[in-house]
């Protein structure tokens, strides 16, 4: 489905409705997606961890949400990457923000003075080894970061974030059809899944691909969301069908938890 079609097909979607407050949530604004960046800092030690917390917490997430960047999502690795390494989502309005993000924040006289010491670290100390970054897209049956009832009420949370690898553009762009009028979304939010986004990459690594992230109390509650949405009748019907068969030739998986002064 080609995006310029996406209002009209989404006002057609109540054969696949979405039952959850989460969903209406996410649905509410259909005119535009949002673009997502996500940022890897890997870390030379976790010494440097609290330089990159200080950073984050005081002059990178404030700067970003004056310029129109918010939530700001931070969390560290519970499974996934083996060195040190911060995972941070932005989730921009346009493709203009996300290309202008720099130009503004080097501009941002508070930002440039609260972050000194991290923005100016020398060779000899670096603040970190390398940032990796990738951008997204927000697909169309959930066109909008869905902010977890959880961070506003302060309680402990998990996230999980997927990344699907496809062998050919063709195949990811039917794994992408598959969540969208495939009803893959709808059945996760069916079954109380509860999804944060959804994005298909534009730039970045091992291309093609798609990522989303999902959100649960704890461990516990995964496996069992997870049981249900496997031993699905929608679920075993749609993951049966031939024409989304080899969609995905990898998956990788990461558990992350938010930081303290995270906003996801």
């Amino acid at each position: 489905m080609k995006r310029r079609d996406f209002i009209a097909a989404t006002a057609l979607a109540g054969a696949a409705p979405l039952s959850t407050i989460a969903a209406a949530t996410a649905r509410k604004d259909m005119s535009e997606p949002e673009y997502y960046e996500l940022r890897q800092y890997h870390l030379l030690s976790f010494g440097a961890r609290k330089r990159l917390d200080d950073f984050l917490r005081d002059a990178a997430v404030p700067a970003l949400n004056r310029n129109g960047i918010e939530p700001v999502g931070v969390f560290t690795v519970m499974y996934g990457p083996n060195s040190p390494t911060i995972y941070v989502l932005l989730p921009h309005k346009s493709l203009e923000s996300f290309a202008t993000t720099d130009e503004r924040l080097a501009a941002d006289d508070r930002y440039q003075r609260a972050g000194a010491s991290f923005l100016g670290a020398p060779m000899s100390d670096p603040a970190y080894v390398r940032i990796e970054s990738s951008l997204m897209v927000a697909f169309e049956e959930m066109p909008r970061l869905v902010l977890p009832a959880a961070t506003a009420e302060k309680k402990p949370r998990i996230f999980e974030l997927r990344t699907y690898e496809s062998h050919s553009k063709k195949k990811a762009n039917k794994k992408i059809e598959m969540f969208n009028a495939g009803g893959e979304i709808a059945l996760f939010l069916k079954i109380g899944m509860r999804p944060v986004f959804f994005g298909e990459t534009l730039i970045g690594p091992d291309l093609p691909n798609l990522t989303y992230m999902v959100t649960f109390d704890d461990m516990g509650q995964r496996d069992e969301t997870w049981q249900k949405f496997g031993s699905s009748p929608e679920w075993k019907e749609l993951s049966a069908n031939p024409i989304y068969a080899n969609t995905v030739s990898n998956i990788n998986v990461s558990f992350l938890q938010p930081a303290s002064y995270s906003q996801i």
